[in-house]
């Protein structure tokens, strides 16, 4: 089992940056690449960003150039920093690593 802690969520204005955290514990050998998911209100649930144990990283386009992944393997803790943050970036945010989930933390942008 792996437990998922995600952190850093809230609420910012248009144009603003957050930064995400998950935090892994448990059965912390077994993974490998972590991701951020999203899901808004009515919509399904997306990738966003994506990071494996060596660090190659993958992005949706909606994100790219706007959003960062990052990991530190010694603090088996992901990152998700969030920059020029739009609207439509308002979800919750959700942690991955598979198969397991974190709970989700809510961000939200405001004109």
């Amino acid at each position: 089992q792996v437990q998922l802690v995600e952190s850093g969520g809230g609420l910012v204005q248009a144009g603003g940056s957050l930064r995400l955290s998950c935090a892994a514990s448990g059965s912390i050998f077994s993974i490998n690449a972590m991701a951020w998911y999203r899901q808004a209100p009515g919509k399904q649930r997306e990738l966003v960003a994506a990071i494996t144990s060596g660090g190659r990283t993958n992005y949706a386009d909606s994100v790219k150039g706007r959003f960062t992944i990052s990991r530190d393997n010694a603090k088996n803790t992901v990152y998700l920093q969030m920059n020029s943050l739009k609207l439509e970036d308002t979800a919750v945010y959700y942690c991955r690593a598979a198969p397991f989930w974190g709970q989700g933390t809510l961000v939200t942008v405001s004109s």
